[in-house]
């Protein structure tokens, strides 16, 4: 499986939010998005990658960039994420993994010998126009907030 290709459009989506509505990525057109797959609410890296999207909130909005999160978690595990976390951003629930696939972001992954099918960590910024800006593959979680503000400067 691979990732969508930088200059291509993004595939088109419509996930549940954790607003209670449906999101589709054309929502945002004309704005930057950070678009981040993440494994799982309230493991300790995917909690460290949020509040580090958190933390940096004013970075990206004077970016123009809406976050966004993914994760196969369903609405009240982001629920309970987000009010723990206090996180300020949606996170949306692709529980069939259908977005993550399209995505190139559902892969084999392999823990302590054994195999299983789950989200490889990955983030996409999308530019204005709806076309697939950077992709960072395999995200190593420490500093990965600067890594994203830093492309988002020399993205239009």
């Amino acid at each position: 499986m691979s990732y969508p290709i930088e200059g291509k459009l993004a595939p088109a989506m419509t996930l549940p939010a954790s607003n209670g509505k449906k999101v589709s990525l054309k929502d945002y057109r004309g704005k930057k998005v950070v678009l981040y797959f993440y494994p799982k609410d309230n493991t300790p890296g995917c909690t460290q990658e949020a509040c580090q999207f958190r933390d940096n909130l004013p970075e990206f909005d004077s970016r123009d960039a809406v976050i966004l999160g993914v994760s196969p978690d369903n609405l009240k595990s982001h629920g309970r994420f987000i009010e723990k976390f206090n996180l300020p951003f949606l996170l949306l629930a692709d529980e069939d993994h259908a977005v993550s696939e399209k995505y190139g972001v559902w892969q084999e992954k392999n823990m302590c010998g054994k195999k299983y099918m789950g989200v490889v960590r990955t983030t996409f910024i999308i530019d204005t126009q709806g076309k697939i800006a950077r992709v960072f593959p395999k995200v190593k979680v420490n500093g990965h907030e600067k890594e994203v503000l830093e492309a988002l400067d020399t993205i239009s």
